[in-house]
């Protein structure tokens, strides 16, 4: 299934060995499969108000605490991360990927490509 409008994402990427940017369907099935994942919404509070996908943690890639945060996760747990469109979160999963976590699962399509 593609992402909305952005059929020219193939279903699943690798990014780099420890970084995978999957479709909505792709990521709903893993996600499902994975025990104990770490779901993390890097929107804005703003964006997030209009709705989140359930049992997501809130952790605003623009905020001054973004680094902080992420260092109280656990980094050999899967990380399923997400933002509105896909930039912000391919963004934030190369910087995971550089903070020494092992397997970022990025929503490529974002939230907006969640429901569809």
């Amino acid at each position: 299934m593609a992402c909305g409008n952005n059929e020219s994402k193939s279903t699943q990427s690798s990014v780099s060995g420890k970084v995978h940017v999957l479709d909505a369907v792709q990521f709903k099935k893993k996600l499902a499969e994975t025990p104990n994942p770490q779901l993390i919404d890097v929107r804005t509070s703003g964006e997030v108000a209009d709705g989140l996908i359930d049992n997501a943690i809130n952790i605003d890639y623009n905020g001054n605490d973004f680094d902080a945060k992420f260092k109280e996760l656990d980094k050999k747990r899967p990380v399923f991360i997400y933002c509105q469109g896909g930039g912000r979160s391919g963004k934030a999963a190369k910087k995971l990927d550089q903070m020494g976590f092992t397997e970022i699962y990025d929503l490529g399509c974002g939230y907006k490509g969640w429901g569809k």
